[in-house]
C-alpha cells in the first residue's frame, strides 16, 4: 500500500493543485493530509474543497484550530492572526463546519498521525532532536507521521530514546529505507510555506510494503500566489516570504 502525504497547505491553492497532479502520476492508493488546510494564504475554501474531496484522511492543524475558534489567536504572530481573521469571514460555513470536525491526531496499527507532535498533536515543532527524542513514549506505533514545522525532516528513535539519526531532505525521488526496529517521526514537509529554504512545494510518499519513505518538490508559480495574496489584501510578506523558501 502506497500513501501520499501531504501537509502545511495554509491555503496556497495554486501549489496544492500542483502536488495533486504529481501525485496523480505516482499510483498512490491514499492521501493523507496532516493539517493546517487553511491559515496565511488567499484561497482557502477552495483548498478545504480540494482536500475534503481526495484526502481519505485529514487531521486538524493549529492554523485550522483558530479559523474556527478552538484556539485563541494569542499564540499567533500579528501577520497569523491577520490571515485566520479573513479567512473567518471568506470561508462558508460548511467549510467552517468541516474544519470543525477534525482531529489533530488519528492512528492504525501501524501509523500515528499528528500535526504536531505525538505528546502535543496541535502545537509542538519536532524541528530538533532533543524534542524528537523527547515523543518516543507518546506513541507505541513504529511510525509516526507529523507536520507543522514546515521541514522535510525525518527522526529515527531508538529504543533508548536516544535520536540515532537526523536525516533532513534526502535527494528528492529518492526512497529511504525505514527499519522498523526502531521508531521513525516523518514529516512530509510544507505543500504551501516551505521553510526548510527550498521554496518548492513538498509531499511525500510512504510505501507501506517496500518499508520505504520518498520525499518529493516540486517548483510552482509563486508570482500567481504572491498576486493573490495581494489582490486579498493580505500582509505583503506572505507572499514574498514564499520565494525564500522560509
Amino acid at each position: 500500500m502506497r500513501i501520499a502525504v501531504i501537509s502545511d497547505i495554509h491555503a496556497n491553492l495554486v501549489a496544492l493543485e500542483r502536488v495533486l497532479a504529481y501525485i496523480d502520476t505516482l499510483a498512490v492508493d491514499a492521501l493523507w493530509c496532516l493539517g493546517d488546510v487553511v491559515g496565511y494564504g488567499p484561497e482557502p475554501g477552495a483548498c478545504v474543497e480540494r482536500i475534503r474531496a481526495r484526502a481519505t484522511v485529514c487531521l486538524l492543524g493549529n492554523h485550522d484550530a483558530a479559523v474556527v475558534g478552538r484556539l485563541p489567536l494569542e499564540g499567533f504572530n500579528p501577520v497569523a492572526r491577520a490571515a485566520i481573521l479573513w479567512q473567518r469571514e471568506h470561508l462558508s460555513q460548511e467549510h467552517m463546519a468541516w474544519l470543525a470536525s477534525l482531529s489533530p491526531r488519528w492512528e492504525n496499527p501501524r501509523v500515528t498521525l499528528v500535526h504536531g507532535s505525538p505528546r502535543h498533536p496541535l502545537w509542538e515543532y519536532v524541528d530538533n532532536q532533543r524534542t524528537a527524542a523527547a515523543n518516543y513514549e507518546a506513541f507505541t506505533t513504529p511510525l509516526a507521521l507529523i507536520g507543522h514545522s514546515h521541514l522535510a525532516l525525518a527522526w529515527r528513535l531508538h529504543k533508548n530514546r536516544r535520536v540515532r539519526a537526523s536525516l533532513e531532505g534526502s535527494e528528492p525521488g529518492t526512497s529511504m529505507p525505514l527499519d522498523l526496529s526502531d521508531k521513525w517521526l516523518l514529516n512530509p514537509g510544507s505543500v504551501g510555506q516551505p521553510r526548510d529554504r527550498d521554496p518548492r512545494a513538498a509531499l511525500a510518499v510512504l510505501d507501506f510494503d517496500a518499508l520505504t519513505w520518498t520525499w518529493y518538490r516540486l517548483d510552482y508559480d509563486i508570482e500567481a500566489v504572491e498576486q493573490a495574496i495581494l489582490a486579498a489584501g493580505l500582509p505583503q510578506v506572505l507572499g514574498r516570504r514564499l520565494y525564500l523558501g522560509w
